[in-house]
């Protein structure tokens, strides 16, 4: 209609809203800004880079550098958007070498920060010190500074409070900062990194000249003799790298580090191809632990598809996917030949059974007297692994589920709840119509309680894994492993919610247990009750453990793979459901770690023992993690497979 004013819908938007949409996309949290200031001053040419962190981010985040550094002309045009020094024309795109673009993250922090920037190039006397506060420049002043370039974020998100709010807490966020820079100190073994918080140095890795060697100062110097190279090359890239033995894993593929052309990314093609070229030698549900660096010819990956760069885009994914599982499982070959393995090494090598070391007990020494050790009875010790002798009845423990005392009514599962003081040796049957044993295939899940194994008999074990029994008209197949598991969380947690006492073992010297930042501050909070599961942990200082005591049912096992896979889990579901369902998954891995494996030899009377105390538990059916503990197969669906009834 002619003459009638019209209001546009689409509008442009204002240049601060922009770059505050432009900051959500680069600066997830500090670690972000972290990462985009480390990688610009590595761009730089900076063989020292320092990190300065205040509340974990929130207040302060300060990153220094060495590098060549920027006149006052390329410091102003650096918080400009579009303004980089890293690419001149459109086939620049497909041909990335640097980490960033100069200049590129720059607006977007500032955009969403109080941000000064201070930097002086090695030819000039003077340096230029910009201030920008919420993406406005403020002030721009000469100023005294040695070469190279200094830029400090304070408040981030002080303008976008809807942001900020869902920050997490210090200890978390400075976690995210130490595992962003540990990655990065990975690709950079020739750049020394150091990082404090709170004005307290954390981490100071000094330049060293080969990689093997950064990634024990970064993953723990216990690794040494256990890394094996791998290298690889054909057209579409060239590997190189190492591998860790596969008896040291991880419960998540957190510790698969894969940099391309000196930039940490996440792949699952990648990661998968690592885990193939595992295969034979790890254990289900288990990761390796591997630093592998691929150079990609120029204009074989994109860079560019993702806002934060740690996803890339290869144009031959197929032929790097096969390099790198050759390469891994070649090392795993290799590493398996007599002349291969670590000389005077502590470890022995044990993939089918476990990924633990089996230490040698007389490390563990409980020195108190008889009548002062805890009296709580301690699961069976079984038989070790080739031991063909088989323990004689009066060398087992007298430990019998009926010696349990009663616990208290709880919401936690107890082994004890279906136990009767006087309960006869042979239990009455019950009705054939409440049997709930029958199945329409022998190879499916029964759903049992422990009612159900009354009277069942054991006849033998298959392959030293399967406890074979006889129930009535049905053949019960018992795993080992899966039910000694079920038994050892249940008594691990009728004791915690009980206060009650846990028999344990002190070590006669303490094992000292180093993490990861992130680690340590999610365990630190969950000592105590970790303690009343029989786990005595103490802080020793910075991100290091002393464990002094553990469960007797631990004994013999490799406590710092344990206490690892604890911190593991804590950090990665402790704050998202709770200290309670923290612990709850930290009791299953202490039961994993405690329970009889597959291929071991059992007594007779190991296995009735087992038989026993699984019927004691109030859910017999499942391991803590969900597998079965048994499966049954009735007599007549046996008939009916050799051909005995029509």
């Amino acid at each position: 209609m002619i003459g009638v004013n019209t209001v546009s819908k689409v509008q442009i938007l204002p240049e601060i809203l922009s770059n505050k949409i432009a900051a959500g996309e680069v600066v997830e949290r500090p670690a972000s800004v972290v990462k985009e200031l480390v990688e610009n001053a590595i761009d730089a040419g900076s063989d020292r880079i320092v990190v300065e962190i205040e509340q974990g981010g929130r207040a302060v985040i300060r990153v220094s550098d060495n590098g060549c550094g920027m006149g006052h002309d390329d410091a102003l045009l650096a918080v400009e958007r579009y303004a980089t020094s890293k690419i001149a024309t459109e086939s620049d795109l497909f041909g990335i070498k640097s980490l960033g673009f100069r200049g590129e993250a720059l607006p977007s922090i500032a955009a969403v920060s109080r941000f000064t920037m201070i930097s002086r190039e090695e030819q000039s006397d003077i340096g230029t010190q910009i201030q920008v506060e919420g993406g406005r420049i403020k002030a721009v002043n000469p100023t005294g500074a040695p070469r190279g370039t200094q830029i400090t974020v304070r408040q981030l998100f002080f303008n976008t409070p809807a942001r900020r709010k869902f920050l997490k807490t210090i200890s978390t966020e400075f976690g995210h900062i130490a595992e962003t820079i540990s990655c990065i100190a990975l690709s950079r073994p020739t750049i020394q990194f150091r990082l404090s918080h709170n004005g307290k140095i954390i981490r100071d890795w000094h330049n060293v000249r080969n990689t093997s060697t950064r990634i024990s100062d970064v993953l723990g110097e216990d690794l040494g003799t256990l890394l094996y190279p791998v290298s690889g090359t054909n057209d579409a890239v060239s590997l190189s790298g190492w591998v860790c033995d596969p008896m040291i894993t991880r419960s998540n593929s957190g510790k698969i580090y894969t940099f391309v052309d000196g930039r940490f990314i996440r792949d699952r093609g990648l990661q998968h191809a690592v885990i193939e070229g595992y295969r034979g030698h790890l254990m289900k549900g288990r990761f390796p632990l591997t630093v592998l660096y691929l150079g990609i010819p120029e204009g074989d990956v994109d860079v560019n598809v993702h806002p934060t760069k740690h996803e890339v885009r290869f144009a031959r994914h197929r032929e790097i996917y096969d390099v790198v599982k050759t390469a891994v499982a070649r090392a795993m070959v290799e590493k398996t030949q007599p002349t291969e393995k670590p000389q005077n090494s502590a470890y022995e090598h044990e993939p089918k059974e476990d990924f633990s070391v089996k230490e040698p007990m007389s490390r563990f020494s409980d020195t108190r007297p008889t009548e002062e050790r805890i009296s709580t009875p301690a699961p069976p010790p079984l038989t070790p692994k080739n031991q063909n002798a088989e323990a004689t009845p009066d060398k087992l423990p007298d430990y019998r589920p009926d010696r349990i005392p009663s616990p208290k009514p709880s919401q936690i599962s107890s082994p004890a709840q279906n136990l009767k003081p006087d309960k006869p040796t042979t239990h009455p049957q019950r009705p054939t119509s409440d049997n709930p044993t029958s199945l329409p295939q022998p190879h499916q899940t029964s759903l049992f309680n422990g009612t159900f194994l009354w009277s069942a008999t054991v006849i033998g074990q298959f392959r030293n894994t399967y406890i074979l029994c006889e129930k009535n008209d049905a053949l019960l197949l018992i795993d080992q492993h899966a039910a000694h598991e079920r038994i050892i969380y249940e008594q691990l947690c009728s004791r915690m919610d009980q206060n009650g006492t846990i028999q344990i073992q002190k070590l006669l010297i303490p094992e000292t247990i180093e993490l990861t930042y992130r680690e340590s501050a999610a365990i630190e909070p969950m000592i105590p009750e970790l303690m009343r599961a029989g786990l005595e942990i103490e802080f020793f200082g910075e991100n290091t453990f002393l464990v002094k005591a553990v469960p007797e049912i631990l004994a013999g096992k490799q406590i710092g793979a344990l206490i690892t896979e604890i911190a593991e889990v804590a950090d990665e579901i402790g704050y998202r459901k709770g200290i309670g369902a923290a612990i709850d998954e930290c009791i299953i891995r202490m039961a994993c770690h405690g329970a009889i494996r597959s291929n071991q030899s059992l007594t007779m009377n190991q296995m009735n023992m087992i038989m026993e105390q699984l019927q004691a538990c109030e859910n017999s059916n499942a391991c803590p993690h969900g597998r079965p503990t048994m499966i049954t197969w009735e007599v007549g669906l046996l008939e009916r497979r050799f051909k005995r009834t029509p």
